[in-house]
C-alpha cells in the first residue's frame, strides 16, 4: 500500500476510526481522480476531441486494471483475463490478435487446455510483468505452430513440469489431443497468450482454459490487508498505463522525422518474434500518405494505424485501419503499395485515416525467416495528386465493395470478440 502520499501527491490521510478497507477505497479513487485532472494540460494532448477521448480511455483503463488486480488476482486460482479487445486497448494492440493473461506461479503446475478453431496461430509468452511496469519482460515464448499445433487442433500445454530438453516436447494423447510440456521460468507472474486471424473469416475463435493442477485450499475470504494490496496495484496500473504509453508515443516520435519510416524497432525485453517500423504522420485535410515497401521476409506482416495519446487503434471497426498479408494486394513488381488517408481513393490498399491530422502508421512483421528488413518510404501526396502517384494496375475498388469489404470485417470482429 502507498504512503500518505500517493503517487499522485494527494493527501490521502483519513479518519483514525475510518475502517482500512474505506481509506483504501479513497485513496484508489483520489489517484484515479488525479489522473483525470492530469489529462488536462501537457504533455497529454490537448485538443478537445483528444480530450474527450482521453477520458474515455482513462475509464477504459479503470475496467481493465481494477479488473486485473481485484478479479485475476490469485495464481492458485487463475482465469485468463482478456484484454486489449475492442474495449480495454493500450500499448498498441495488434488488430489481427486476442490478447490473453492469466497469474502463475513459477512453484506451482498449470494446465491450459484449449481448441483452436480458426486461429491461424498464437504465442504463448511466460511474462515478469506488462510493459508499462516497473518489473516486466518476456522470459520465455513459445508459438503454437512451431510446437506442432495448427488450425483445428485440440490440446493441452502442461505448465512448470518436469523441465524438458529443448523447452518443450509434443505428444500426441489416443484422442488426438496434442500435449505439450513446459516449463515456467523463475521470475514469471502471467502466463499471455496471442491469438492470430489473419483472414478475418466469420468462424468459431480459439478457446483456452487455464487451472492449477497442485492441491491448494480452497481461496480463503479476501482479508483488508489484500485489499489494500489490489487496490494499490489497481490504482498503480491505471497511473503507470496512462503516462507510460502517452510518453511512449512522445519519445517514439521525437526520434524520427514526420510522415517517412526511419529503421526497424526490436523490443530489447519483448518477443523475440517481433519486429516493428513506425512512421508518425501530419497531414492536412487533402494530404495522403502514400507507403511503399519489398515485402517483409516474415512468416506473418501487416500495417495498421494508432491514435496518439492513448496508443489505441484508430477505429477497427467501422473503419479499415489495419491490413495483413492476406488482405494486401502486391504490385506486379511484388511490392507493396498503400494509401493511408482520410478520403477513399478507390484502391485495395487503402487505410483510413478517419480524419485525424497526426497518428501512427505501424509496419509490423513477425517470425521473421531471413535476415533482411524491410525498407519501407512514405510521401506527402495531395488528394488531387493521388491518382497519378497510385499504381496504374492497382484494383480499382467501388463504393459497394469497400462497404462489402467493411462488413466482412465488422462480422469477424463480432466472431472474434463475441461472449
Amino acid at each position: 500500500m502507498a504512503d500518505d502520499l500517493s503517487e499522485s501527491g494527494a493527501d490521502t490521510r483519513a479518519d483514525a476510526d475510518e475502517p482500512v478497507e474505506l481509506t483504501a477505497w479513497r485513496d484508489m479513487c483520489r489517484r484515479i481522480e488525479a489522473v483525470g485532472e492530469q489529462l488536462l494540460s501537457p504533455p497529454y494532448p490537448t485538443d478537445p476531441a483528444d480530450r474527450a477521448e482521453g477520458f474515455a480511455h482513462l475509464a477504459d483503463q479503470v475496467l481493465c486494471w481494477l479488473g486485473w488486480s481485484v478479479g485475476h488476482a490469485e495464481a492458485a486460482s487463475p482465469f485468463f483475463m482478456r484484454q486489449n479487445d475492442l474495449v480495454t486497448q493500450w500499448g498498441g494492440p495488434n488488430a489481427d490478435n486476442v490478447y490473453r493473461h492469466a497469474r502463475i506461479d513459477p512453484a506451482r503446475h498449470y494446465r491450459i487446455r484449449g481448441r483452436m478453431h480458426s486461429a491461424d496461430d498464437f504465442i504463448l509468452a511466460l511474462r515478469a510483468g506488462f510493459m508499462h511496469q516497473q518489473r516486466w519482460g518476456t522470459l520465455a515464448e513459445h508459438t503454437a505452430s512451431d510446437l506442432g499445433i495448427n488450425s483445428g487442433d485440440e490440446f493441452e500445454i502442461m505448465l512448470g513440469g518436469e523441465i524438458v530438453v529443448g523447452g518443450g516436447a509434443v505428444g500426441e494423447l489416443a484422442d488426438g489431443v496434442k500435449r505439450i510440456s513446459l516449463a515456467i521460468p523463475d521470475g514469471a507472474v502471467m502466463a499471455s497468450i496471442r491469438e492470430y486471424y489473419i483472414d478475418w473469416r466469420e468462424a468459431e475463435p480459439a478457446t483456452f482454459t487455464i487451472e492449477c493442477l497442485d492441491d491448494v485450499d480452497p481461496i480463503p475470504r479476501v482479508t483488508p490487508a489484500e485489499l489494500l494490496e489490489r487496490f494499490d496495484e489497481a490504482a498503480s496500473g491505471v497511473e503507470h498505463s496512462m503516462r507510460y504509453w502517452n510518453q511512449y508515443m512522445i519519445d517514439e516520435r521525437a526520434l524520427r522525422t514526420d510522415n517517412a519510416f526511419a529503421g526497424s524497432l526490436k523490443l530489447e525485453k519483448g518477443l523475440a518474434a517481433a519486429r516493428y517500423a513506425f512512421c508518425f504522420w501530419d497531414l492536412v485535410d487533402d494530404e495522403n500518405l502514400v507507403v511503399e515497401t519489398d515485402v517483409p521476409d516474415a512468416r506473418y506482416w501487416s500495417f495498421q494505424l494508432y491514435v496518439p495519446g492513448w496508443f489505441e487503434l484508430v477505429d477497427p471497426v467501422s473503419r479499415i485501419t489495419s491490413r495483413n498479408h492476406l488482405q494486401t494486394e502486391l504490385s506486379a513488381d511484388g511490392r507493396v503499395r498503400m494509401v493511408v488517408g482520410p478520403t477513399d481513393p478507390g484502391i485495395a490498399n487503402w487505410l483510413d485515416t478517419g480524419g485525424r491530422r497526426q497518428g501512427l502508421c505501424t509496419l509490423r512483421w513477425f517470425w521473421p525467416t531471413g535476415d533482411d528488413e524491410p525498407t519501407p518510404t512514405a510521401r506527402v501526396v495531395a488528394t488531387r495528386d493521388l491518382e497519378s502517384a497510385l499504381d496504374p494496375a492497382a484494383t480499382r475498388v467501388s463504393l459497394a465493395n469497400r462497404a462489402a469489404e467493411l462488413e466482412l470485417r465488422r462480422a469477424h470482429l463480432a466472431w472474434r470478440f463475441r461472449v
